[in-house]
C-alpha cells in the first residue's frame, strides 16, 4: 500500500543504550497513529533513527525531547524533511533482510516465505530493531546456542535482558520447552511478550520485568541448565556472582554485549565464581562468550 507524503526526521546517534531511550521518549510521546519511529544500526556502527509522521511536526518540541534522552548535539542534528508519497514501510522493512545464525533466521514478516523447511524461522519486525538478530552480539548469541544445542537439551533456560525476545523464542522454539525472559526495561518486555506470541511460543515464554536477578520468579525457575545474558561488559562482571548462584551443576551461560577489549575482565570475573571458557566468538567488532560452572 502506498501511503501519502509524510514528514520525516531522522538523526544518528553513538549507542545503543541512547537510541533506546530517544525511541522510547518519542514512542510515548505520541499517540497511535501521529508517529512512527524505526531504529537501526549503521554500517558506521552508530545507530540511525527516523520518525515518520502524519502531519507536519513541531520542531522545536521534537529537539527538545531528542535532547532530553540523547543530549544537545543529537537534537542539534536532527533533519526534517518530506517524503514523497510511497510505501515507506515496505522499503523500511527491506533494509531489515533475513539473518542467518546455524539453524535460526531472524526475518520480518516480509521474508516470512523465504525461510527454508529445515530451519527455525524468528519473526520481528522492525518498529523496534533493537535485538533484531542484525547485530552482532544477537548473532553471536544465536551461533553460541546452535552450537550448544548440537550436544545439550538444557531443560532450564533463562534470557536475561530479553529486549525484543528473539532469544528466548530461539531457544523455547529449539527445546519445545519453557523459558523465562527477563528485562529492566517495561516497553521491552511488552514487546517481547508480542514476538513470542506472534511465533507461537507465547505459551512457553513467560516474560517478567525484573532487574538482575532480583525477582522470587529466579528461584521459583532455576537453578538454570543455560542462561542467555546479552547486556554489557559492566552489568555481566556485576552480575557474576548472582549468575553462578543461579546456574546448575555444569549449567551454561551465554555472554556477550561486549566489546573485544571489555571481553577479557568479564572471563575473569566469571572464573573467579568457578565458570570456565569454552568459547569466544567475535562477530563485527562484538565478542560473545560461552562459559560453563565448573562444579
Amino acid at each position: 500500500m502506498t501511503s501519502p507524503s509524510t514528514h520525516r526526521a531522522t538523526f544518528a546517534i553513538g549507542s545503543e543504550q541512547t537510541a533506546r531511550r530517544v525511541v522510547d521518549l518519542l514512542t510515548e510521546s505520541f499517540f497511535e497513529g501521529q508517529a512512527v519511529t524505526a531504529a537501526f544500526e549503521g554500517p558506521d556502527g552508530r545507530w540511525h533513527i527516523t520518525v515518520h509522521f502524519a502531519e507536519a511536526p513541531d520542531q522545536t518540541s521534537i529537539r527538545e525531547r531528542v535532547g532530553i534522552a540523547a543530549g544537545g548535539d543529537a537534537a542539534q542534528d536532527l533533519t526534517f524533511d518530506t517524503v514523497g508519497a510511497r510505501d515507506w514501510v515496505k522499503a523500511t522493512l527491506e533494509e531489515l533482510v533475513p539473518v542467518r545464525a546455524g539453524r535460526f533466521v531472524v526475518h520480518g514478516h516480509h521474508d516470512r516465505s523465504r525461510v527454508s523447511p529445515n530451519k527455525l524461522g524468528i519473526e520481528i519486525e522492525a518498529a523496534l530493531a533493537f535485538g533484531t538478530g542484525h547485530h552482532g552480539t544477537t548473532r553471536g548469541c544465536l551461533l553460541l546456542l546452535d552450537h550448544v544445542l548440537k550436544a545439550r537439551r538444557p531443560k532450564r533456560v533463562l534470557d536475561l535482558g530479553t529486549g525484543t525476545g528473539v532469544l528466548a523464542i530461539a531457544a523455547a522454539n529449539a527445546l519445545h520447552s519453557a523459558v523465562l525472559a527477563s528485562d529492566i526495561d517495561p516497553l521491552s518486555v511488552r514487546v517481547a511478550r508480542d514476538n513470542a506470541r506472534l511465533n507461537g511460543t507465547g505459551n512457553r515464554v513467560q516474560t517478567i520485568r525484573a532487574t538482575g536477578f532480583s525477582a522470587p520468579e529466579f528461584g521459583k525457575h532455576g537453578p538454570f541448565d543455560l542462561v542467555l545474558a546479552n547486556i554489557l561488559a559492566n552489568p555481566l562482571r556485576q552480575m557474576a556472582t548472582p549468575m553462578a548462584r543461579h546456574l546448575a551443576p555444569s549449567g551454561l551461560v551465554i555472554l556477550s554485549g561486549l566489546l573485544p577489549h571489555q571481553a577479557g575482565a568479564v572471563i575473569a570475573a566469571y572464573r573467579a565464581r568457578g565458570l570456565v571458557l569454552l568459547r569466544h566468538l567475535r562477530i563485527e567488532g562484538w565478542s560473545s562468550l560461552l562459559m560453563r560452572s565448573a562444579r
